[in-house]
Order: C-alpha cells, then sequence, then structure tokens
C-alpha cells in the first residue's frame, strides 16, 4: 500500500518535481498539494496523509506557526521540511516545532527519497549539520548567541527584517497588525542588544543566518 504524500509548496515547480519523483516510486504517491499555508491546514483537517513535506515561506499562514497548528491538529503527522531556508536558520526551531525532519532544497537530490521515506516510517531525518545544531541547542549555554532567545514568532519578522522586507508587508504576511510588528521589532532589539536595523542586518551576515537566495 503507498504512502499518501501531500506538497505543500508555493511554487509550482516545485510541487511538479516533487510529483515526477514519486510517480516513479512503488512506496510513495503525491496525493494531493496545497499552495499556501491556509489550503495546506484544511486539507490536513480533512483527511488523513502519510506524509506531509513542507515549505517554510508560503502566502497565509507558513512558517514555524503553521507546523504547530498542524501539530495540534494531526500529531501523528510526519512532517519533512523542504526549504530554501539553510539549517542554521530555521531547522532547529522547526524540529522542536513539530517536524520530523528537514532538507534544504539544495541538499543532493539522492537524500529525498530516503529523507521522505524515513520520516513517514515515524523516524527522524537531519544533516550532520542540524545534528549538530541540535546537539548544541540542548545543551547550549547562559551566554547562548541573542537570537538563539528569540521567540519563534521574533525570530521570524527577525529573518523577515534583515532580508529588506517593510513592516507593512510583514504585517500583511504574518497576518498581524503594524503595531505589533512594531512592537515585535523593539523587543528583537533589546533582546539582541543591538540599536537598529542595520545592526541587524550585520548580525545577519556575521552568522550565517542571512538567506543566499529567498523562497
Amino acid at each position: 500500500m503507498k504512502i499518501d504524500v501531500l506538497i505543500a509548496d508555493d511554487h509550482s515547480i516545485i510541487r511538479d518535481g516533487l510529483r515526477n519523483i514519486l510517480d516513479d516510486t512503488e512506496d510513495l504517491v503525491a496525493a494531493g498539494e496545497a499552495s499556501n499555508g491556509n489550503m495546506a491546514l484544511e486539507m490536513i483537517r480533512e483527511r488523513e496523509w502519510g506524509l506531509l513535506v513542507l515549505d517554510l515561506s508560503m502566502p497565509g499562514r507558513n512558517g514555524l506557526e503553521l507546523i504547530k497548528l498542524i501539530k495540534a491538529d494531526r500529531p501523528k503527522l510526519p512532517i519533512l521540511i523542504f526549504s530554501m531556508h539553510q539549517e542554521e536558520q530555521y531547522a532547529v526551531r522547526a524540529i522542536r516545532s513539530g517536524a520530523a525532519g528537514y532538507l534544504t532544497k539544495d541538499s543532493d537530490s539522492d537524500l529525498l527519497l530516503p529523507a521522505m521515506r524515513k520520516v513517514a516510517a515515524g523516524g527522524f531525518f537531519v544533516s550532520p549539520k542540524v545534528a549538530e545544531l541540535l546537539a548544541t541547542d540542548v545543551s547550549r549555554p547562559a551566554d547562548s548567541l541573542p537570537h538563539t532567545l528569540l521567540s519563534n514568532r521574533e525570530f521570524e519578522i527577525f529573518n523577515r527584517i534583515v532580508r529588506g522586507v517593510s513592516l507593512t508587508d510583514i504585517a500583511e504576511e504574518l497576518s498581524l497588525s503594524i503595531k505589533t510588528v512594531s512592537t515585535h521589532k523593539s523587543h528583537i532589539l533589546d533582546k539582541m542588544k543591538l540599536a537598529s536595523q542595520v545592526d541587524l542586518v550585520r548580525y545577519a551576515i556575521e552568522h550565517n543566518l542571512l538567506d543566499p537566495a529567498h523562497e
């Protein structure tokens, strides 16, 4: 019996590519596709799935918040994150939020099917780099890097700010008011002990937190 896979990604070329890959397997089938977070959430609530392959950056609900919402409705649903965001940015937070695996879109293509199968079978799939990040996170000292002290919501806003996204657009993307986003920005600066947006960008570059390419 084939495992029903739900592919959630806002790029049709990614969905088409994953579907073509799964068409050549005997144990996995692309049984559904979602182009935004709200659609993914609706489809997950409608029926059971064997595996969710989830992009972190989509219109509507997205990112770490979406993982938590999905796990609240379907706690046993295996989730493999398939993202352009590098591991240093979101891997640890995604797994702590409920994902069972994290794979970047520039990873070796030979890793994709093994990752899907391992996560669908109830296991975890992480690269050696993510394993190291997880180990560091578990044993992180009191003097942790400032960005690790941010909440998931603050980190998502931080990530968008350093990419040059305006507060208005951040508010729209995350369905928040501009006032709320501004408050989060102030908290981010306070927690990280930085003075300005320029300082945030400099920090992101120094700590390899700036995407080489965005989704």
